[in-house]
């Protein structure tokens, strides 16, 4: 027989097609749903986990970035420093607010000052209980320059600045127990008309839990001496840097050693930055999960093998190659990982939203975090399935026909 005849009589295995080796890749999954939803479950959970801890995280941190957009940047406060001295106290200058106002670039400017007083309920409670409240004196720009609101009422004006009113940071109108203005509050020895109450100051977290009065009010009733203890100001964002730079020299030219200039916003700026950091525990036991769940469609895959070894048997009879038999299984397997993804990205990100709506955050998923959680499960998916799918190519015809 010629060597052409011996090639044209030698059978070649049928080619399987992307729409074959998904129909013969499913047929597993077909037949037993209970075991896949099963062993997808596992998968599902470390997914799951996984998109909702970067979610949840990148909610937060949007909603940080958020309040930063919207109270600016360019905030800088001056406040008295330590004294090269132990024991010697330091005071901001009488004029400190008028000669900040007059440095370049700033726009606005405001001030407060700790006041030697106590703010009570009235006056039959003990002059101890403060309740955390301190009482300072406020100039009239001040809600302007931190860009604050009143939640209900109204602020201080050159009129209610004058006489016995108070204005109480949201923080502190709670510890008090008062929930709308005109209440009266016992402050030094008279009592105080509260005017307004003021809504959450996140760069001023200080003022939040005060009492203000105006500043000529606590000069005439509470013997305030005028000495500034903290000076808002806000410039320009391209003038910050140089602003910071003169503002010590300028609030005290003889001593600036003595004052010190922060910026609120870095706080804000460093907890968006940092909001992910205790993420990466809940990330870790994720990823544990997620491996779990690899284990278990491993452990289903070689069950299903050992189960269908009459099927292997009858598929090599009729001319599949172990190639095929090991693209079925490997193929079952990445189907079975992710139909365990696609049900985890649900419900991370459906998890997400529920924190998200009932704590009024901004719902965001990254979309990295959704790739590479997938992709993580094909991974997966993938390598759990290389071992079964090598030992059922290794089945024999024979063999397998004679276990069946």
């Amino acid at each position: 027989m010629s060597r052409t005849g011996r090639g044209r009589g030698r059978l070649k295995a049928a080619r399987l097609g992307p729409r074959d080796v998904l129909h013969v890749g499913s047929s597993g999954l077909r037949s037993r749903p209970m075991r896949v939803v099963l062993s997808a479950l596992g998968i599902a959970i470390g997914i799951a986990t996984m998109i909702s801890v970067v979610g949840i995280s990148s909610s937060s941190q949007a909603q940080l970035l958020r309040e930063l957009d919207k109270l600016g940047t360019n905030l800088l406060v001056a406040s008295p420093g330590d004294s090269m001295f132990a024991g010697q106290d330091v005071a901001l200058p009488e004029g400190s607010v008028g000669m900040v106002g007059r440095i370049k670039g700033v726009q606005e400017v405001g001030a407060t000052a700790d006041l030697d007083a106590t703010v009570r309920r009235n006056e039959k409670i003990d002059e101890g209980d403060t309740g955390g409240i301190a009482v300072r004196a406020t100039t009239a720009d001040l809600l302007r320059v931190l860009r604050g609101e009143v939640s209900s009422g109204s602020w201080l004006n050159a009129a209610t600045g004058r006489y016995p009113s108070v204005v109480l940071g949201h923080v502190s109108a709670e510890r008090l127990g008062i929930t709308k203005p005109g209440r009266q509050v016992w402050i030094g020895d008279r009592y105080f008309t509260v005017t307004g109450i003021l809504a959450p100051l996140p760069l001023a977290p200080e003022i939040e839990r005060s009492a203000l009065v105006g500043w000529e009010g606590a000069k005439r009733l509470l013997g305030f001496e005028g000495h500034p203890t903290s000076v808002y100001e806000r410039s320009d964002d391209a003038a910050v840097q140089d602003v910071r730079k003169v503002m010590a020299a300028t609030v005290d030219p003889q001593n600036p050693q003595n004052v010190k200039v922060t910026d609120p916003s870095s706080a804000l700026r460093a907890k968006a930055a940092t909001e992910g950091a205790f993420s990466s525990l809940l990330l870790g036991l994720g990823g544990i999960a997620l491996l779990v769940g690899g284990v278990g469609v491993a452990n289903t895959m070689i069950i299903s093998v050992l189960e269908r070894r009459y099927e292997i048997g009858l598929r090599r009879s009729l001319g599949a190659t172990r190639g095929q038999i090991r693209i079925q299984f490997v193929t079952e397997s990445l189907m079975l990982s992710g139909l365990g993804g696609l049900a985890g990205v649900a419900l991370g990100a459906a998890a997400t939203g529920v924190y998200a709506h009932s704590g009024g955050l901004p719902w965001v998923v990254p979309l990295w975090a959704v790739g590479g959680g997938f992709g993580a499960t094909l991974v997966i998916g993938t390598v759990a399935g290389l071992y079964p799918a090598v030992r059922a190519s290794r089945l024999s015809p024979t063999l397998a026909l004679h276990a069946a």
